[in-house]
């Protein structure tokens, strides 16, 4: 596949932010960012499957309203006619081929969710690690946008395995974290998990007296992003100054 310049710099993006190993809900944000930029879309959800409550739990989104994620969460997941087939797929697909966009307008679930936010054009990419369902990417484009092709498909199916390890890393390190520690162990010393090479460079300007923004313009970031990364050091270190953060992370 001939990608542009502007697709092989996002799709870049899109890996370096898998490859980080910040925690699953912060990592799919800013996978979400990318891959709007990416796929030129308005909108992006991403859930997580539990399969014992059978639902879609610990969403993030972007550019769609509170409320109306939370009715999603309480109701319309329990009413929805596309995902579940969308879910069955395992790769990338547009919501046209579970169901034809004419007949999903006189939905409800169309009418009164997806139409309040402008969600109009719809491709989701489910995540599994075997027969085990992990969690999804679920981007939309507004009506005056086209409809989704199968070029926007393959795109999506090239970060498909790296968006498979990027949550089994995720599990991985929530489990680890909540295994007891073992005795004699000083809990004050156990670390919330390692310290990614992301996070050290936000250290390390810290501790060179940068300004969020500078650590923004430098690592190439947003400013939101940098206090993502501040508040998971905080996390791990268990400092809450940026000084003393600095000199966990780097000594200085």
């Amino acid at each position: 596949m001939h990608l542009s310049t502007s697709e092989s710099r996002a799709l870049a993006r899109v890996f370096e932010l898998l490859a980080d190993g910040m925690d699953a809900r912060a990592m799919r944000e800013q996978v979400g960012l990318a891959l709007l930029d990416l796929l030129h879309a308005d909108q992006f959800a991403s859930f997580v499957w539990d399969a014992g409550g059978k639902q879609f739990v610990d969403g993030v989104w972007l550019n769609m309203d509170d409320a109306n994620l939370a009715r999603y969460a309480a109701w319309f997941q329990y009413h929805d006619p596309i995902t579940f087939e969308l879910q069955r797929r395992r790769h990338a697909t547009a919501v046209s081929e579970v169901m034809p966009h004419r007949e999903l307008r006189r939905t409800e679930f169309f009418v009164d969710f997806l139409a309040r936010d402008g969600l109009h054009w719809g491709i989701n990419l489910h995540a599994f690690d075997g027969a085990q369902a992990l969690g999804d990417l679920r981007i939309w484009r507004a009506r005056q946008r086209r409809e989704f092709e199968p070029r926007d498909k393959a795109l999506l199916d090239l970060v498909e395995p790296a968006f498979v390890a990027a949550l089994r890393r995720a599990q991985a390190a929530r489990e680890a974290a909540a295994l007891p520690p073992p005795v004699g162990e000083d809990l004050e010393a156990r670390a919330c998990g390692p310290i990614s090479a992301r996070e050290r460079e936000v250290a390390e300007l810290i501790a060179a007296g940068r300004t969020d923004k500078e650590i923004a313009r430098a690592l190439g970031i947003s400013v939101s992003s940098v206090r993502t990364y501040l508040r998971r050091l905080a996390d791990k270190t268990g400092a809450h100054r940026r000084a003393a953060l600095a000199c966990a992370v780097t000594g200085r």
